[in-house]
């Protein structure tokens, strides 16, 4: 019996955990069904939203195209019109400055411009080392960017920064007393989402010249571009590291304000503007080996002027205030006014350079009391084959050092090849006896291979 009552009650707790069991699963069940419909309702609202959302910037972007065809046409038949070569070196502190008057570089704009700019040589007055370059303006105002659909916070994100195009510039200068400076500096430049621009320069530079140990240099720079209103500014900052030498900082900033609004004709050429910039930079003195073994550094600052007068004439003029921590000051000036006739032009340099006190024998720079150069310098530019766009030159004047006048000429040739759609190349070749120093009664020539490939994206 009593056994009876122990298997009756074993039976008993078995079935009551066994209905206990049960019911726990019933209710797990139920709380994962209910989770998987609710889940699941979720995710069809979600996909049906996307789905409208997809639907929506494709809709407003054709009632936007819609709106605007007659500006968007307009706006594409002038961006058709733009000469792709037309443009400025964007790097200011490149000290690798090219030969005195007219060198011509067919670098980018740093803007795209709406109209036709011819390409303008760029206007580096002084000889072989002249520092600041001096330049056209490189950015001229565009007409806004057509009005662009609204983002909602579904759509996948657009990056930062987009690489927008490489710059590879390479220059490599001689002269007849030993002299001998390279230079070879990639710019990679990126856009941001906001329409400003940074970009980041290194490379490898090596000078060499009689009696001074070589010297050799890795340049580092970051900048950045932007506009407030119709006024662009521009900064970069970083450092030269040298392969015996202390590392030393350079800094550049630049502002530019238009002064009368462009006015472009019909057919996109530029008719008329006038443009004013303030420059200021500072770093090493790259002229040569021993200014760098002497550890030279230079402030420089002052304004430019350019002045398109009609579609034919242009006027730039340039001043330069230099403090070196030698103690030595500078005070250069440079003006130059153009004329073109069809693919001929004729110009008019003139350019003084004024020193303190004469400190080559010691700093190792050219820095005359009263130096002076002008000239008339005769052009020819045009297409040599459809991928092919040379410029010729020469100039002839005089140059005044210490109170003595002596000829000054220079011959240049530069060209420029369309590879690809995104990629152009320039080579260019200068000869000058223009004097980048003292040389007592010898005769001065100097001879510098110049060029840049640009790779857009």
């Amino acid at each position: 019996m009593e056994d009876s009552s122990r298997r009756y009650l074993f039976v008993y707790q078995y079935i009551l955990s066994i209905k206990l069991i049960w019911r726990c699963l019933q209710i797990q069940l139920g709380v994962i069904c209910s989770v998987s419909v609710w889940t699941l309702s979720e995710a069809q609202l979600q996909a049906a939203q996307v789905h409208q959302i997809w639907k929506s910037p494709s809709e407003l972007t054709e009632r936007v195209i819609k709106g605007n065809s007659e500006s968007v046409k307009q706006y594409s038949k002038l961006r058709t019109h733009r000469d792709f070569k037309a443009g400025s070196w964007a790097d200011s502190t490149t000290l690798a400055s090219l030969r005195v008057f007219g060198e011509l570089n067919f670098g980018e704009l740093s803007m795209p411009l709406p109209y036709r700019l011819e390409p303008k040589p760029i206007l580096i007055a002084a000889p072989e080392n002249f520092n600041p370059d001096l330049r056209l303006p490189p950015a001229l105002p565009e007409p806004p960017p057509n009005p662009s659909p609204p983002t909602t916070p579904t759509e996948p994100g657009t990056p930062n920064a987009v690489l927008e195009s490489i710059y590879t510039d390479y220059r490599y200068d001689t002269d007849n007393f030993g002299q001998t400076n390279l230079f070879f500096e990639p710019t990679a430049n990126f856009r941001l989402n906001n329409g400003n621009k940074i970009f980041f320069k290194t490379g490898f530079n090596f000078f060499e010249q009689r009696g001074v140990e070589s010297v050799t240099n890795f340049p580092l720079q970051v900048g950045w571009q932007g506009k407030i209103g119709q006024v662009t500014l521009q900064t970069a900052a970083g450092v030269d590291v040298f392969n015996r030498l202390p590392t030393a900082i350079n800094l550049n900033a630049k502002v530019e304000v238009p002064i009368s609004l462009p006015r472009v004709s019909s057919s996109g050429q530029l008719l008329s503007v006038v443009v004013l910039s303030g420059n200021l930079e500072q770093g090493p003195y790259k002229s040569n080996a021993r200014t760098l073994d002497n550890q030279i550094t230079a402030w420089r600052f002052g304004p430019d002027l350019y002045w398109q007068i009609d579609r034919n004439t242009s006027l730039f003029s340039s001043l330069r205030l230099g403090s070196y921590n030698d103690g030595n000051a500078e005070v250069q000036s440079f003006s130059r006014l153009e004329r073109k006739f069809g693919q001929f032009s004729l110009a008019a340099n003139l350019f003084n350079w004024s020193f303190d006190r004469n400190l080559e024998r010691t700093s190792g720079y050219f820095s005359p009391p009263d130096f002076l150069v002008y000239n008339a310098e005769v052009a020819w530019q045009g297409d040599i084959a459809k991928f092919l766009r040379c410029r010729l030159a020469a100039n002839l004047g005089q140059q005044r050092l210490q109170g003595e006048f002596d000829n000054a000429y220079t011959y240049q040739t530069r060209c420029t090849a369309k590879l690809s759609p995104n990629i152009e190349a320039d080579l260019g070749y200068s000869f000058s006896n223009v004097r980048n120093q003292e040389t007592g009664g010898s005769a001065y020539g100097g001879n510098s291979l110049t060029g840049k490939l640009r790779v857009k994206f």
